[in-house]
């Protein structure tokens, strides 16, 4: 974990010294925009550039086919090797027109090919220059098919040949050190999974994986490894990976509390914002650019709904004194801040900004350690209760009458001070379902934890004049007055929501005969009708409980 911390501290420290030197690198070129009609030639835009609109955002202008061209460029570029680089976005083609002092022009075209094998770490497009001995005046674009969700030319800029070989080098490195990160956090979870089992660690796993392939694909290293993939089906893996991520989250949350805090709304408040994301991510998977516009908005607005219900989780982890939630709110609050930032972005409440747009990364990894912190925290939790109760467990050897295991009253002492009860009794009979299945899975020890959990729930259900008593392996027997009796079915709710070792599911069936117990006849007698009503629960499904007559 030290060295984790330490690779992620000095991830952050070289972020901010990049910034000039990666992503949007080179000198930025503001543009104006006009939507394109029959007829329109470069020639003849290049010599009227005052039909362009250089002050309505470009986000307003909706869909469709544009041309945009360059304020008048001051750049010394003269024999230079020189790239025009704009951001990665849904489009058709782009046609670039390169204005030389000698009014000469260079077209170079891009389609959804040619786009992914010109494409730079930081999902940056860009397209080299011919060299020449004059300057470059003006640029001008004809984008076609544009999507113009956020933008039809974002964030262009020309750069020189060092200075996108120097982003690359950076990207590549912050790009690497993110990627490695995850992938040392996925081997070390899935690690845990194998050893620990609890049912949050593989949902932990799939999130790790979508972030992994996010920043495969979204960096731009799909397009180096697969040049001819189209750049649409690049950014439809880009919205996949982002649903896997959204939902894979969300519902690690609802399985990282204890039982009891997340009640069933808030299961339902979970799968409606898990599908709130994944529903949009899968129409642009199959259908875009058919409804892109549309799918895209439904698809933010579901990562809005799923942010937002994360706050009546951690009021319900709050009402029940969590000792998680604190763990929660460091892990998360920084990836939750950047993911309400970036959902402001894709609004268009907010300017476009590199590191913005790659915070999914960011805020990812720096959540992935916390969280794996937190992990590590709760494990150091269990530990803990099991050596507390090792402990209890000396001590409780030390009375001749109670179950060495469980502090209860054993066999011997239960039925000494039973029989002879005056009144009629109820006799409660409880047996933990699949026991053995218990200790298939968590082992001999965990099933050990398992019983000393049962009785405290016993504990806790009977009055104080109940008799409650550990009689064999995983069978227990409660007897109090029928004058004040104990509700079976409050037991079978504590089983429920109690906290299980490793947060595994227990239930029990539980035989109930009313008598009287004055002799050991009557003892028998009870004991072997609550064992029929018991069967009779197992056999109807276990998880309930029979009453005898």
């Amino acid at each position: 974990m030290a060295l984790i911390g330490a690779c992620l501290a000095t991830l952050v420290a070289t972020a901010a010294p990049a910034y000039a030197q990666a992503g949007t690198v080179g000198k930025p070129v503001t543009v104006c925009v006009l939507r394109a009609a029959p007829g329109m030639t470069a020639a003849a835009l290049i010599r009227t550039p005052g039909k362009f609109d250089c002050k309505t955002p470009q986000a307003r202008f909706g869909p469709g086919d544009y041309w945009a061209i360059s304020e008048p460029l001051d750049f010394d570029g003269k024999g230079q090797r020189l790239g025009v680089r704009v951001l990665s976005v849904w489009q058709k083609s782009m046609t670039l027109y390169a204005v030389y002092a000698d009014n000469k022009v260079a077209s170079i075209q891009t389609d959804v090919h040619a786009a992914t094998r010109n494409i730079q770490l930081g999902a940056i497009v860009q397209r080299w220059l011919p060299r020449r001995d004059v300057p470059v005046v003006r640029l001008l674009w004809h984008v076609e098919g544009s999507i113009n969700m956020r933008g039809i030319l974002i964030a262009p800029t020309i750069a020189t040949g060092s200075e996108a070989a120097l982003s690359n080098t950076i990207m590549a490195a912050l790009y690497g050190g993110f990627g490695g990160l995850c992938l040392a956090l996925l081997l070390y979870n899935l690690g845990l999974t194998r050893a620990l089992r609890q049912n949050y660690l593989p949902l932990y796993c799939l999130m790790l994986i979508g972030l992994l392939l996010y920043a495969f694909s979204s960096s731009g290293a799909l397009g180096w490894a697969l040049p001819d993939i189209a750049n649409t089906a690049r950014l439809r893996i880009n919205y996949v990976s982002l649903s896997i991520i959204g939902v894979s989250a969300i519902a690690f949350l609802g399985h990282f509390f204890e039982e009891g805090v997340m009640t069933a709304r808030l299961r339902a408040l979970i799968l409606i914002a898990s599908l709130a994301v994944a529903l949009p991510s899968l129409g642009i998977a199959l259908l875009a650019p058919w409804g892109l516009h549309v799918f895209d908005l439904l698809f933010t607005f579901g990562f809005a709904v799923l942010i937002l219900s994360i706050i009546p989780i951690l009021y319900s982890a709050w009402r029940h004194k969590s000792p998680f939630l604190w763990l929660f709110v460091v892990a998360w609050s920084v990836p939750i801040a950047l993911a309400a930032a970036r959902t402001a972005y894709n609004l268009n409440f907010l300017p476009y900004n590199f590191w913005l747009d790659n915070s999914t990364i960011v805020s990812m990894a720096v959540e992935a350690v916390l969280s794996s912190l937190a992990i590590a925290y709760r494990i150091l939790l269990i530990s803990r209760e099991r050596d507390e109760a090792r402990e209890q467990e000396i001590a409780a050897r030390l009375l001749a009458d109670t179950d060495p295991l469980t502090g209860l009253l054993n066999r011997r002492a239960f039925l000494q001070r039973a029989i002879g009860r005056q009144g009629n009794q109820s006799l409660l009979l409880i047996d933990i379902d699949n026991f053995k299945r218990v200790n298939d899975t968590i082992g001999h020890d965990g099933g050990d934890e398992v019983l000393r959990v049962v009785a405290r729930i016993l504990r806790a259900s009977a009055n104080a004049e109940a008799l409650v008593a550990r009689i064999g392996g995983e069978e227990f027997a409660v007897v109090t007055a029928c004058n004040r009796p104990i509700e079976p079915e409050a037991i079978l709710s504590g089983f429920r929501s109690g906290r299980m070792p490793f947060d595994l599911a227990v239930t029990a069936s539980i035989g109930v005969c009313n008598g009287p117990l004055a002799r050991e006849i009557d003892w028998k007698a009870l004991y072997r009708a609550a064992d029929r009503a018991l069967f009779e629960a197992k056999a109807a499904g276990r998880d309930r409980v029979r009453a005898a007559a």
